[in-house]
């Protein structure tokens, strides 16, 4: 940790893992670039677009400006075409901010959702919907999830019919991030009636103000600033250009971005866990209790070092399957793995630092009483904890 000394009594210290040594000078500049922008125009701001329930869409225009959303997207667009890694890193950074809601959105824009138009497009669709897309002119949704059908993908059932030169959709999808204020869904549906299981999807671009299609607003327990909705779908009609990917065969669309998204969540659950020992840290060693400052007491020492011990453990697991999928190499046990063991490590980090700030901690408004709201879902969205474990062992 590097600790600085601010004005008064008041001891801060910054607490950050060390990056891997292969990790190549463009990807540490780009975590400085995004650290910047976090502490600039995230921070700041982010606490009234809690209140509002909304992120401006400036901040994502300010973003494309900066080259943030374009990282997944190759050069012909807009974008500069890096890998896995600097997925990792953003994510990591982006979590830092201590706003789960606001990396949550961005991160469903630039490597759930958009990702699909770069990996199976059509050159007339990239170029389309990938310029504006990375300029953050266009918000990006990713809608697969059901009422019936969550972490069980091949249980989906909204369906889609081919009607002349057009698709139509018809169908429910539920707790779909970016679904309310964003502008474009990629969106799974059963294009098969006879199919079983995976077979049998397909994936479709759909712009949000399509006819038939309607959207309600979602409350949720935590992640207040990003909008999250139901969808319905009552005989939406898609050109039938705007197939996404081969017919029939979306599951695997699906499965291969599925990875992306669980490292994504790695890098969340490492920049969150960071941030939140770093603010119990700081707390411990200023809080006077018994005599002194708590960070005198052993066990409040023990109970810090033991939390970050494990977040540094499960972020290590995070970088290690980056850098297998960075060579191309199989990666899904490593990745089904990181989503089973960070999201339950954050959940471990944040409630055992909000116990360390005793009352304060329990208070809104406080960043440690945010995070542990906006952690909890981290074990269910992208593939629930014992869904996660089941693909590890399948793989055993």
């Amino acid at each position: 940790m590097n600790i600085q000394t601010t004005a008064g009594s008041t001891t801060e210290s910054e607490f950050r893992f060390a990056d891997p040594p292969s990790l190549p000078d463009e990807l540490r500049m780009l975590r400085d670039q995004v650290r910047r922008f976090v502490e600039t125009e995230v921070v700041p701001h982010a606490e009234a677009w809690e209140r509002e329930g909304k992120i401006p869409r400036e901040i994502f225009r300010k973003m494309g400006a900066l080259g943030f959303l374009g990282m997944r997207h190759a050069a012909d667009y807009g974008g500069t075409q890096m890998g896995p890694m600097a997925s990792l890193v953003f994510a990591e950074e982006l979590a830092r901010s201590t706003f789960g809601g606001f990396t949550s959105s961005v991160l469903v824009h630039t490597d759930m959702s958009a990702v699909h138009i770069s990996l199976r497009g059509t050159p007339a669709q990239k170029q389309k919907y990938l310029p504006a897309i990375v300029r953050g002119e266009t918000i990006c949704a990713i809608a697969v999830t059901e009422p019936g059908a969550g972490s069980d993908v091949a249980g989906l059932t909204t369906r889609a019919r081919r009607d002349g030169d057009h698709w139509v959709i018809n169908g429910s999808k539920m707790f779909i991030t970016n679904s309310v204020y964003g502008d474009l869904l990629i969106v799974a549906a059963r294009t098969d009636p006879e199919a079983k299981g995976s077979r049998g999807i397909s994936l479709f671009i759909v712009e949000r103000n399509t006819p038939g299609l309607s959207v309600s607003k979602l409350e949720k327990h935590g992640w207040l600033c990003s909008d999250t909705g139901e969808i319905g779908f009552d005989q939406v009609r898609v050109p039938a250009e705007n197939l996404l990917g081969e017919l029939n065969r979306g599951f695997y669309g699906i499965m291969e971005t599925f990875q992306n998204e669980r490292l994504c969540i790695g890098g969340i659950c490492a920049g969150e866990s960071a941030k939140a020992i770093e603010l119990t840290t700081n707390y411990v060693r200023n809080r006077q209790a018994f005599g002194g400052p708590l960070w005198n007491q052993q066990s409040v020492r023990l109970k810090l070092a033991s939390l970050a011990t494990k977040a540094a453990a499960a972020r290590q697991l995070a970088y290690h399957a980056a850098e297998l999928a960075e060579a191309g190499l199989p990666c899904g046990r490593e990745v089904s793995m990181i989503k089973a063991l960070s999201p339950e490590v954050l959940h471990e980090v944040v409630h055992g630092c909000l116990q360390l700030h005793g009352g304060s901690g329990f208070m809104r408004g406080t960043p440690i009483e945010r995070m542990a709201r906006d952690a909890r879902v981290l074990t269910i969205g992208g593939g629930a904890t014992e869904v996660m474990l089941e693909e590890v062992a399948k793989r055993m």
